[in-house]
């Protein structure tokens, strides 16, 4: 099994697709390295660039929030994304983008071993559930693939930019919750 820090050393020194040449920070991932809930968004914004850390401006004080609501932080859960450097100005990672950094996203699950997967957004949910994935219609469902339940939410950043969905993000939260104190009630009998 391979260690957490061969793993970052090695992503950090990828060059396999065009995002690595305008990354201030590599942004891997952070949290609990046995958490039982992973969230995977879409790629580093501006200040994830800036600081090396996954939802650290506006979207990740949101979550932050969302984390709160069902009982957990960041020393609960893990987070990562889908690619590892800022796409420009922010725009949706490319197709081979992803593909390019899908192995460090499959190798971070691997070492995670979560039971449980958040999407968070479209992006992840078309990658990791099914490529037609409708966030619109099939958020808040759990998709049972391989051994591991994956559920897809609205990315924060699209609250922000609409918040007629928080209702709607709301009641994933609440099933998100349902689910990993289903897990935790389960460990303990």
């Amino acid at each position: 099994m391979e260690s957490w820090e061969d793993l970052k050393k090695e992503c950090a020194g990828c060059r396999s697709c065009p995002l690595c040449e305008g990354r201030h920070n590599l942004v891997f991932g952070v949290g609990n390295e046995s958490a039982d809930l992973m969230l995977i968004g879409e790629g580093p914004g501006e200040q994830e660039d800036l600081q090396g850390l996954p939802f650290v401006g506006p979207a990740g004080k949101l979550l932050d929030s969302m984390l709160e609501m069902i009982d957990l932080d960041r020393s609960k859960v893990y987070i990562a994304n889908m690619v590892k450097c800022r796409p420009p100005h922010n725009r949706d990672p490319q197709g081979t983008e992803m593909a390019a950094c899908r192995s460090w996203l499959e190798r971070q699950i691997a070492l995670v071993n979560p039971k449980l997967i958040v999407c968070l957004g479209r992006i992840s949910a078309t990658a990791l559930i099914r490529e037609d994935f409708r966030i619109t219609r099939e958020h808040g469902i759990w998709f049972d693939i391989g051994d591991r339940r994956i559920l897809a939410t609205f990315h924060p950043s699209a609250l922000l930019r609409d918040p007629s969905k928080r209702p709607e993000a709301f009641m994933d939260l609440r099933e998100i919750r349902k689910e990993y104190r289903a897990l935790h009630s389960a460990d303990k009998i």
